[in-house]
């Protein structure tokens, strides 16, 4: 019974989330992933997990134009 009503529970805590959280986190993920990488790539990959979310937007914004 506790379980039907987890799932609307764990969708309406996600759509509480904004798009630039939601950002945020992957790209603290994706750091922390850059520390099983070989150390030749680490400082790229670093790099690719540093956009900010306005930055990212913008390539967005610009990318979705060009189409």
């Amino acid at each position: 019974m506790n379980k039907i009503w987890i799932a609307p529970v764990i969708i309406f805590l996600m759509a509480g989330c904004s798009n630039k959280a939601v950002y945020d986190n992957i790209q603290l993920n994706n750091r922390q992933e850059c520390n099983s990488v070989p150390s030749a790539q680490y400082q790229e990959c670093v790099e690719r997990s540093n956009t900010s979310y306005e930055e990212y937007e913008r390539e967005r914004k610009a990318a979705a134009g060009a189409s």
